[in-house]
């Protein structure tokens, strides 16, 4: 009989909900949030404004993505930079949070865990040329390959670069036609305006035969 009435009482014990866990996990994250965009958005201004700060000689890996360009040309790659970052922290932060949250409300995740990785392996074969196009333009940005104004010359197209995204490039050619260039189909580009490019010369031959054509003509 005393069984019986202790069987009960284990069953009136506070399960795992933690709301003090939940509201400190919640603003553990927004705190972690403000200060890595805090962060981010420093470093994006002090790169934007040619800081001399990666100069140093431990920095000297970072050279190639910072050499000096114009002002316009290095705003534009400090901030694509840093909303990636910015993009890219706020996700990680967010699951993180999310799967604390979870954990303080008594919530299984396991089984959670397991699916999204499972969806994430189909949308990552179901998406390969599109990740393989924000990779590329990841790195067309870090690395600084052209910006825009700049003459390119590419297995497709020449022309001049009117815009650059992390998935497409748009160039307009010498006539005028404008050209969506996908960043991850780009295996070879050459930059005219980055180096010393001389145009090949006209060679004599081919103009002379060019402004008697006419005449011949007319005399045939």
């Amino acid at each position: 009989m005393y069984s019986m009435f202790t069987t009960p009482s284990a069953s009136l014990e506070p399960t795992g909900l933690d709301l003090a866990g939940v509201a400190i996990s919640l603003g553990a994250g927004i705190v972690l949030w403000l200060i890595a965009s805090f962060l981010i958005a420093r470093i994006t201004r002090r790169v934007a404004n040619g800081t001399t700060l990666f100069k140093k000689p431990h920095f000297r890996w970072v050279a190639p993505a910072l050499r000096a360009l114009d002002h316009e040309r290095r705003v534009q790659r400090a901030h694509t930079i840093g909303s990636l970052l910015k993009s890219g922290i706020g996700v990680v932060i967010a699951v993180i949070t999310s799967i604390y949250m979870l954990k303080n409300l008594d919530v299984d995740v396991a089984p959670l865990l397991t699916s999204v990785g499972i969806l994430g392996i189909a949308i990552g074969f179901g998406a390969q040329q599109l990740i393989r196009d924000f990779l590329a333009g990841i790195f067309i940005t870090i690395e600084d390959q052209y910006g825009i104004g700049d003459t390119i010359e590419t297995s497709e197209v020449v022309g001049i670069v009117e815009s650059i995204g992390l998935r497409i490039t748009r160039v307009r050619d010498e006539n005028g036609a404008i050209w969506y260039l996908r960043n991850g189909e780009i295996l070879r580009v050459g930059n005219r305006s980055q180096g010393n490019y001389v145009p090949p010369a006209e060679p004599e031959e081919t103009a002379v035969e060019a402004e008697h054509a006419p005449q011949q003509k007319a005399g045939e």
